[in-house]
């Protein structure tokens, strides 16, 4: 236990192998999903799992860029870090204050999360908005007919099929399951506008993060 805790110890180790197991290969895909991690921080990091025989680095990968793959070793911390998760979502979910809500990481999960066979086919561009934020208010989801998915800072171009405007916390407490998305358009603190099929499957498509059905220690679900 003692030897684990010295390789897996460093602030952000975790976090970086989660990314890993949720698919992440690209350094610039770590630099999104764990965007409050300074660029040398993360290759400190990333040389440490090497040499720690957690991960390697392949040259030449998707279009000519360098790749990272979780080890046999790597890939024997899925549990672990679940584990971990899970008690996180158990006992320090209400610990969050509002400058931790990170709406980079919020929005890449929930593109992650998208069921691409329950969207109609060809191609699906879903716009949300954050008119609270004063930076990243607006962010675009393009979903393909191939079920390939692209999460955009910039407009995109492409027509909106659908928009959704929250504020941070509120689509936070829909992705960890604390509310649903029902009660929180019912409530007026989602509105919905575009595509009435899309609209009304919302819920069906959007899919909430994978540890959402782990419950509060001692707290009933809210409906």
């Amino acid at each position: 236990m003692a030897k684990a805790a010295e390789v897996l110890g460093e602030r952000w180790t975790i976090l970086i192998l989660r990314e890993f197991l949720l698919g992440t290969t690209r350094y610039s895909e770590l630099q999104r999903g764990l965007s409050r991690i300074s660029p040398t921080l993360l290759t400190r990091r990333l040389r440490q799992l090497q040499d720690q025989g957690l991960i390697v680095r392949r040259a030449g990968g998707r279009n000519g860029h360098s790749e990272y793959r979780l080890t046999p070793a790597g890939r024997d911390l899925r549990e672990a870090v679940l584990s971990l998760g899970k008690w996180g979502m158990r006992w320090a979910r209400g610990q969050m204050e509002d400058d931790e809500l990170d709406v980079q990481l919020l929005m890449l999960d929930f593109m992650r999360r998208i069921d691409a066979d329950a969207l109609p086919d060809g191609t699906t561009v879903v716009q949300f908005s954050f008119p609270g934020l004063p930076r990243f208010a607006h962010w675009w989801i393009v979903v393909d007919s191939r079920g390939r998915r692209e999460l955009c800072a910039t407009n995109p171009g492409r027509d909106v099929d659908l928009r959704i405007r929250s504020d941070l916390r509120t689509l936070v407490e829909v992705w960890a399951g604390d509310v649903s998305m029902r009660a929180a358009r019912a409530d007026g603190r989602v509105e919905v506008s575009g595509d009435p099929v899309l609209a009304r499957t919302l819920s069906s498509w959007l899919r909430s993060g994978l540890l959402s059905g782990v419950r509060p220690a001692g707290e009933a679900r809210r409906r």
